[in-house]
């Protein structure tokens, strides 16, 4: 049977990698990008591959049980590979029950239409992309495991360990056949400027203030987007039914150590006099309930599966900041809000 894989998510950031890498790589598949278009949505990140013969974008909620059913008829959908999430902490913080709507009710309706339409639960794979923010805060030192025991500490971690619960239990109860990969923060092209860094480098251009939680002390580890896809790919293709895998960049960075990085790059990419840029930032309260560290352990997807990063943080931020600068007019589209009327002009 020809694969007609759904990706949920798949206008967001880390999700138009994935469906770009799977439309180009693999022509015999038909790639479902289903995403309902929040403000994280923007399909011009994909226009480079939306005349492809083997891609569909279908405009669908996942909490919608009814045309999300129909989608899975209508496309015969074989295998999910589920990004559909909200994902920023902060926002978790201010409006938890949007993130329990959408991370965790969606991902059981999203199950739910699976297993209904999946006669043979053993021939299709439900891949469920998940956040090494379920496992807490390493403050005591050590790294995250796929043992590592659950402890989110904010909203979005929180759902995002409920939806975990629930594909496993799906496997457990149902005997459906799935895979859960946790991931370290990503950054690259496309991202959404709310994020740390590509807010960063928007702020520094406009010399606006850099905002910078507490100390910044924060520690993350940080994988570069791409590198991300490549690792769903190698799970989606070679990953052990039931098994979960931790994909890490093995780059640990403190929050302030990246801002002054990306101040030191701007200021070389403007033409600014070094150390002009650092004096815009500006530290803030602390986030509520702010994890001190995440770090991944990354051995077994590069045991098992032969997946390793193939950049380092240094490399690749200098690729991303370059993006950012070569594409103004896709932040400006971001930033402006004009990016929300790309469907409609392309797609009605």
């Amino acid at each position: 049977m020809k694969k007609s894989i759904l990706i949920t998510g798949g206008a967001g950031f880390i999700g138009s990698h994935v469906v770009r890498l799977f439309v180009n790589k693999y022509p015999e598949y038909r790639i479902i990008n289903l995403d309902c278009l929040t403000y994280a949505g923007n399909l011009e990140n994909l226009k480079d591959i939306e005349d492809k013969d083997n891609y569909v974008f279908s405009k669908v909620d996942i909490n919608e049980e009814k045309l999300l059913a129909k989608v899975f008829n209508d496309f015969q959908i074989t295998d999910v590979i589920h990004l559909a999430a909200e994902s920023h902490v902060d926002r978790s913080i201010s409006d938890p029950l949007a993130f329990v709507k959408t991370n965790v009710m969606g991902t059981v309706n999203l199950l739910n239409t699976a297993r209904n339409f999946w006669k043979d639960l053993g021939n299709h794979l439900f891949y469920h992309i998940s956040t090494d923010e379920v496992y807490g805060s390493l403050d005591n030192g050590g790294y995250f495991t796929e043992d590592t025991p659950y402890d989110p500490q904010s909203p979005y971690s929180a759902s995002k360990a409920s939806s975990d619960h629930f594909v496993r239990a799906y496997a457990n109860t149902y005997g459906m056949k799935t895979v859960i990969s946790n991931c370290s923060n990503n950054y690259g092209p496309n991202q959404f400027p709310e994020k740390l860094i590509p807010l960063c480098i928007h702020n520094i251009k406009e010399k606006k203030p850099l905002p910078v939680y507490g100390k910044g002390e924060n520690v993350r580890d940080w994988l570069y987007v791409e590198d991300h896809a490549r690792a769903i790919d190698e799970v989606f293709h070679n990953g052990l039914p039931g098994e979960t895998y931790n994909i890490g960049g093995f780059n640990e960075w403190k929050n302030l150590a990246i801002v002054e990085l990306l101040c030191k790059i701007m200021d070389e990419r403007l033409g600014r006099s070094a150390g002009e840029s650092a004096k815009l930032i500006t530290f803030v309260k602390d986030r509520a309930g702010h994890d001190l560290r995440y770090a991944i352990d990354a051995k077994k997807i590069n045991t098992e599966l032969g997946w390793e990063p193939s950049l380092t943080f240094e490399i690749g931020i200098e690729k991303t900041v370059d993006w950012y600068l070569e594409n103004e007019p896709w932040l400006k589209g971001v930033t402006s809000g004009e990016y929300l009327h790309y469907y409609k002009a392309h797609y009605s």
